[in-house]
Formats: structure tokens, sequence, C-alpha cells
């Protein structure tokens, strides 16, 4: 982060300063969690986050962003919001718009998209760190809070900005450009994630469409040509429109495409500028698409197709809980990816489960999607389908909100042992100790606040690493 003054931060947000000394400077980032603040930085407070200003100045914090005074702490105290947003939040947002203001030089790329986000993030990120000083989310912060802290790490010597960028509703990524103005926008998918709450996807193909809208003439916009729904937001940005996919209209595309026994997919990149092979380091076939969006950034920002092809072949994914791969000392091998999930990012997992099963006993260990209103009970039945279709051997389904997966694996033709359901985590942990054996992989899949995540940590003790080197990879739900 820049080094600012608490005057200069009270100005940049509107507010006022309460106990502080307005020539006293923020040299230690800007953080909403005590863990991570660091001496001299900024502590955001925001809903209850009040509660844990006391411990932060007493860590070291310099100030805090506040929506109140706080009596003997040094606060910059945040004008009231509009709508329904948290002032600190707002706040950190203004801030962060602030700062990018300052550093008119760096390169901002925003991702959107239903599924694989954070990955297309984690590999973009390692592929323009070989060009220049690179600042990325850590994990998935792509909310009205998390985007501006991401944002508030970049300083002077950054040269690329790549920002995550999530909506529930339409408006959410208007807000989110608004602050953090895209030079360049990917628009990976639209997808089934958060339906409930959009109404369908042609409301969530308009809000992710709200990423391209904000480029101005000299911005470019990468779009999966391969999705109906992102291609068609070719109409709606003023700036060079880059299409990326498999089809014969993918300008960047990848042809020829394999996988090898890890799940790991290969591909000629094909682009105007020349051609390349890449070997991906992540688990599962669809991320070929995020690769090629990935390709299309470093070919916007002057990067060879050498280049884009080694960084894409060395890069991995960075982020827990999604597609983690390792292998227990007693031969069975836990793949995690139960960070989030909705029917599209289900289906990806579920299809790349085979291929690492290579003949072998197959778990599918999958928990409630969330966030799909009433499209909840045919999308969970159609992946107890799926799962039948792909020739999964046995199929664990955990908690009430999922049961429809079960009756939908049954109606395929699965019988007795083959799909069972359990009512939460502790019965599929006691009959996956009782029943799996070496040679076996499971994946365990769930939207975040279903719990599974945890179920796949401690499935996954004992084990000595990624199998055989294959690392992580995204099959994130988040919108």
């Amino acid at each position: 982060m820049i080094t600012m003054t608490l005057a200069e931060i009270a100005a940049a947000v509107g507010g006022e300063l309460h106990e502080a000394d307005p020539e006293s400077t923020v040299t230690g980032g800007v953080a909403a969690d005590t863990r991570k603040l660091s001496p001299r930085g900024l502590f955001v407070a925001d809903g209850r986050g009040h509660d844990f200003a006391a411990e932060a100045v007493h860590k070291g914090a310099a100030a805090v962003l506040s929506s109140r005074p706080l009596p003997g702490l040094p606060c910059v105290v945040a004008p009231p919001a509009e709508g329904h947003r948290d002032a600190s939040v707002a706040a950190a947002g203004r801030l962060a718009r602030h700062l990018l203001d300052r550093l008119p030089d760096l390169t901002l790329v925003a991702v959107t998209g239903s599924a694989g986000k954070t990955t297309t993030k984690d590999l973009l990120a390692q592929l323009l760190a070989g060009a220049g000083e690179t600042v990325a989310p850590e994990g998935s912060l792509n909310d009205e809070l998390g985007m501006p802290l991401t944002v508030l790490r970049a300083d002077e010597q950054t040269r690329y900005l790549v920002l995550e960028m999530g909506a529930k509703r339409v408006g959410h990524i208007r807000y989110l450009t608004e602050l953090a103005p895209p030079d360049i926008s990917v628009v990976l998918n639209v997808g089934l994630a958060h339906v409930g709450e959009f109404g369908g996807k042609e409301m969530t193909a308009k809000a992710k469409g709200e990423l391209v809208e904000a480029l101005g003439e000299d911005g470019v916009a990468v779009l999966n040509a391969d999705d109906p729904l992102v291609a068609a937001m070719a109409g709606r940005t003023r700036g060079r429109t880059v299409l990326v996919g498999e089809g014969p209209d993918a300008t960047v595309r990848a042809e020829r495409v394999r996988l090898d026994d890890a799940g790991r997919a290969a591909f000629e990149l094909v682009t105007p500028a020349g051609s390349a092979k890449v070997a991906l380091g992540v688990v599962g076939r669809h991320h070929v698409a995020n690769a090629l969006a990935v390709a299309a950034v470093g070919l916007a920002v002057g990067l060879d197709v050498t280049a884009v092809a080694e960084g894409l072949s060395a890069a991995v994914a960075l982020s827990r809980w999604r597609m983690e791969v390792s292998v227990r000392s007693d031969g069975v091998t836990i793949v995690n990816d139960a960070y989030n999930a909705n029917p599209d990012s289900m289906r990806a997992a579920l299809e790349t489960l085979p291929v690492l099963a290579r003949g072998g006993r197959s778990w599918a260990v999958l928990g409630e999607m969330l966030e799909l209103g009433e499209a909840a009970d045919e999308a969970h039945e159609g992946i107890g389908r799926l799962a039948v279709q792909l020739g999964v051997s046995r199929l664990v389904v955990v908690g009430a909100g999922a049961r429809a997966i079960e009756r939908g694996a049954r109606s395929e033709g699965y019988s007795g042992e083959e799909s069972v359901f359990v009512p939460d985590t502790d019965q599929a942990l006691a009959l996956l100790r009782r029943e799996l054996r070496a040679g076996d992989v499971v994946l365990v899949k769930s939207s975040r606040d279903a719990g599974l995540r945890h179920l796949g940590d401690t499935l996954s003790e004992g084990a000595g690493g990624s199998a055989s080197g294959l690392g992580t990879g995204t099959v994130e739900g988040g919108a």
C-alpha cells in the first residue's frame, strides 16, 4: 500500500478523525481481520468488527476505519453509506479508488464468471508476475470489502493488478468497477450459481456483462466464445473484444486437447501471433477454458505466445479446497473440492473423477448446492443422474438439503449400497472410514456452508501431499 496520512485517508473517504493525529501515517496496509493486521496498518471495522477495534489498536494499528467514534481509539469515522452498505466497507471502497487514482500506470485485469474465477485469477497472477510486479487476491476476495482490500495492497511498484469480481445481484459488479475501473475484463461463463437470487441465467448474464460495460475504448474484453450468453456480451462493450474457446469463432483457441492419467489437460494454443504447446498443472479438463482466457490477457499486455505457453504450463492453483488431490498413506486418494458448488462446477468435478480413478473404485461425497431457488430440486436430481451416467462407483449424499441427489441417482438405476444418504458429516465420515480401501478415489464437494470442507480435510489426514505432484485446481461455485 502507498503510505498515507490519516488526514489523507479521512479526506479520501469523506470521513472525520476522532482522537487521531492527522499527520500519523499508515504504512502497514489495510485489513478487516486482526489476525492479518500489520503494525501501522489500518483496521476496517465492518459490522461486528467494531468489537475487535481495541484489539487491533493494541496490535499496533495506526487507526480504525469505523462507522462511529470509538472512545479512546484513533479512528477515521466514515460517513453514512447509501443503501444498505456498511459505512466502513463503503469507505474502504472509496479509499481503494483514491489509491488507484494515484497509480495511473498499472494495468487492472478483472475476472468474473459463475465458475472458475479463482483458478483463473491464480493462473493470471503467476503468468503476469513474470512480466512485472503483480498483486492478486488471496483466496476468493471478490466482494464489496474483499476486492478493495486487494486493491489497497498495490503500490508504486505494482505493474499488474488482478481482481476477482463476484455478484449475487444485478448492479454488484457495476459498483465494483466504479471503485476499480478495469483495463481488461474477463468473463468466463454464465451458469446457475446463485440462480435463486438472480432469477435466471439471463439475469446472471446481465450482471456479469457489467464488467465489459465498464471498459473504455482502449480496453479489452476477453469473452468465452463457447458460452453463447458470454459471447453475446461483445455488443455491450466499447473495448476491443477477444473471443476464446475451442470452436472456430475463437481468436485464441485450444486444439487437440487431451488429458493425462492425472486429469491434467494439454493442448495446442493457437493465436493470431502463432501457436505453442501448453501442459497445465491443474486438474480437470474444464481448466482449458480458464487457461485460454489467461492466454488472451497475456497476449493483450504484450507477452509473446511462447512466454504465455511456458507461464501457463508452469503455473499451479494457489487457493485451498479446489480440486486438492492428495494420497493417504493407506493408498486412498482424496479430492477435496468443497470450497463451493453449483451445478456447473459439480458437473466439472464429477467428470474429472473417473479420469483420476483410472478404472478403480470412485466415490462421490456430495452435499447441498445452495442459492438455487426454485431450480434446486431439479438441479440436485440432475447431479445424481450424472453420477450414475459417469459410472461413479459409490455415491454418498450428505445432509437433507442434498437428498434430491440420491433421488436422482436411484431414478437413473442406482440401488442398494451404490447410493447412500446420511444426515450429517459425522455419519459420512464413519461410513467412509469403514469402507474405503487402497486404490479408492474420493471426491468431496458441496457449497461452502454445507460443511464438507472439513470432512475433506479430515479424510486427507495422513496424506503425503499432492498425488504425483498433481497440485490443485479450482471448480468453485461462487457467482
